[in-house]
């Protein structure tokens, strides 16, 4: 019985982490750089607008629900040790949960939140903005490798 319960597990972790890969692709890719082109007070009202909906939208619930499935699936591979499958099991948890879930909390939640403290149109903000640009968009890469890495594991354990 335990085997069709871990199967839609890896399956809904897979979907949860490449969307959240997907998610997380975009800003690397075009949005992060759309926004430099941006006046800095535009590009931070911006931003501050993405952080205060994301909390309240889709994102969060497959964000958590794929921790949460990820340590499911995690226990599942110890519990149920299945040599390589349990390994790739626990790679897909493992990058998920502490690169990706992990990682937001340590490096981008704390940039997002000193960014929502300050007020656009000033100089401070402007040299915040320049230094946010950079480390939040690095990080970002981190998560963005992490959670699509997760979902091929993910999906390897399947097969």
């Amino acid at each position: 019985m335990i085997y069709p319960i871990t199967n839609i597990a890896l399956i809904a972790a897979a979907l949860g982490s490449s969307l959240i890969a997907g998610i997380f692709f975009a800003f690397s890719a075009f949005i992060m750089q759309a926004f430099a082109s941006l006046p800095a007070d535009q590009g931070i009202a911006a931003m501050q607008s993405i952080n205060t909906t994301i909390l309240r939208s889709p994102f969060m619930v497959v964000f958590l629900l794929t921790v949460a499935l990820s340590v499911f699936i995690a226990v599942i591979a110890i519990v149920y040790w299945r040599g390589g499958v349990s390994i790739l099991m626990i790679a897909g948890a493992a990058l998920y949960i502490v690169t990706t879930f992990l990682s937001t909390i340590v490096f981008n939640v704390p940039l997002n939140d000193a960014l929502d403290k300050v007020d656009g149109r000033t100089a401070e903000a402007a040299q915040l903005w320049t230094t946010y640009l950079s480390d939040w968009t690095r990080w970002n890469h981190l998560r963005t490798a992490a959670s699509l890495l997760a979902a091929c594991a993910f999906v390897r354990a399947l097969f």
